[in-house]
């Protein structure tokens, strides 16, 4: 877990400061901000996975553990896919029209991580 962490947090930096300084001039402000939308998210839910993880190791919980996978899934799915539909004439993707409903995936696995985080939550206050 913590291996994927630091490669996801490797990959947010890389791609953030790739997006700011080697696809500014190169994309539209809407496709930039789409870029920087899935940049955002990325990072928000990076942080997310390394509080699930502390969680996880403090706990065990597999609903912890869970919470931690779907963050994971969220980042690929949503931040991945918004790279992808805000870099794709420049890339050559233009026809690949199932780019976009990945993204709205991705934001549920974001929302059911959460929702695992809140379960673990109910079950652990129930025990104190």
């Amino acid at each position: 877990m913590l291996m994927t962490i630091a490669i996801t947090g490797i990959l947010a930096v890389s791609i953030g400061a790739f997006g700011a300084h080697g696809l500014k001039p190169r994309l539209d402000p809407s496709q930039l901000n789409t870029f920087h939308t899935g940049v955002n998210y990325h990072f928000y839910h990076l942080f997310a996975m390394s509080f699930a993880y502390l969680l996880h190791m403090h706990t065990g919980s597999i609903w912890v553990k869970r919470g931690y996978w779907c963050f994971l899934a969220g980042i690929i799915l949503f931040s991945g896919s918004l790279y992808l539909l805000s870099t794709r004439d420049l890339i050559g993707l233009s026809t690949y029209k199932w780019l976009g409903p990945l993204t709205p995936i991705g934001g549920l696995c974001f929302i059911l991580g959460w929702v695992s985080i809140l379960v673990f939550a109910l079950k652990d206050r129930r025990r104190s």
